[in-house]
């Protein structure tokens, strides 16, 4: 039987109060949220032999949410990714943004969607449980225009989903790219280099050293990037590439091979040990790829476990990086009166 729980999971300085949302599926798949940073905690799916193992990082304790900067599992916005120099000019106005990520905006400022708490409300659908999250974003907020009203449905399909699908409207032109930051490890535990990744992608943008794409859409063909037939993320991730050695690995955005606002193939990963095989699907024109290059052990997670460099990778369907300042990439303008969509699945299944 599937089933929503709610329960208490701690409380901020300010005395706002953080609960837990546990989404259970007909076949005992789980996925337990917090409205903090709309946050996946865990996520517990079947291997080959019906095992079910958690495969996303994250921490035990609200605690440990409020001290980390990896954006472990949780919703991103106003604007995820990178802005160069924190700034953007629209409808002739320029903006300024804090600069968190060296010379550059990331994930929003540095008090974004990840790190406030979000109004929620659970209802059995006919796909699933469901977790609605909501947050009104003031004009002026992270120095962004505009008081933009975001909404954030989770949903646990009966067939092994964690589906996400982001909505927004705003009173003031503005630019907005959201997306969602898990870090998967299919095998639950240990590094991620075995992992066989295939992304749906004839293109990516290359980046400068402060991992600001240079504006160039670049084959795939010849690279270290090139995913587009299955290979182990540990196979080139070494490579002596300048594209690698600025990311200290894969950190870049790939160009999908779909429609644009069609939900459609990004990216697939198998885990070969576990048998588990995740499919990501979106409706945006791009997908992060990331491989926890900058987790140093720094997290205590789940269980003690102190996440080190490449134990998680995510994929974070989204707009290009610095699309506000790139007017040949896909806009990320969204003006009043239009409703921002994006959709994201991460589909389970397991392999022979």
């Amino acid at each position: 039987m599937s089933a929503i729980k709610t329960d208490f999971f701690g409380t901020l300085a300010d005395g706002s109060e953080v609960h837990v949302f546990t989404l259970t599926n007909k076949r005992g798949a789980e996925a337990r949220i917090i409205n903090y940073g709309g946050t996946v905690l865990s996520l517990k799916v079947p291997d080959r032999a019906g095992i079910m193992g958690d495969v996303v990082l994250g921490c035990d304790t609200l605690e440990g949410y409020l001290k980390n900067e990896s954006y472990l599992g949780c919703l991103v916005g106003r604007f995820g990714n990178r802005i160069a120099k924190g700034q953007f000019t629209l409808n002739g106005k320029q903006y300024t943004l804090a600069l968190n990520n060296g010379p550059n905006a990331l994930h929003g400022g540095l008090k974004g969607f990840d790190k406030v708490v979000w109004a929620a409300t659970t209802k059995m659908t006919a796909n699933g449980p469901a977790l609605g999250l909501n947050y009104v974003s003031r004009d002026g907020e992270e120095g962004y225009p505009g008081t933009v009203s975001v909404t954030a449905v989770y949903t646990l399909t009966g067939d092994n989903a964690l589906e996400l699908e982001f909505t927004a409207v705003t009173d003031r032109d503005t630019v907005i790219n959201l997306t969602h930051h898990s870090y998967f490890n299919l095998a639950g535990r240990g590094d991620v280099l075995n992992h066989e990744v295939t992304i749906n992608a004839e293109q990516f943008t290359p980046v400068d050293a402060t991992l600001i794409p240079t504006g160039e859409l670049r084959s795939v063909a010849g690279t270290p990037l090139d995913f587009r037939k299955p290979a182990a993320i540990g196979a080139r991730i070494d490579n002596e590439d300048v594209q690698l050695k600025y990311g200290s690995g894969y950190d870049h955005n790939w160009v999908l091979n779909k429609p644009a606002g069609k939900l459609g193939l990004a990216a697939t990963v198998v885990e070969p040990v576990s048998g588990r095989v995740m499919e990501v699907l979106t409706s945006a024109p791009g997908v992060q790829f990331y491989t926890g290059n900058f987790l140093d052990g720094s997290i205590v997670g789940k269980k003690g476990w102190a996440y080190q460099k490449r134990e998680g990778f995510c994929f974070e369907p989204q707009h290009y990086p610095d699309s506000p300042n790139q007017p040949h990439f896909p806009s990320t303008v969204l003006k009043v009166g239009e409703t921002y969509s994006n959709v994201i699945s991460y589909r389970f299944s397991t392999g022979k």
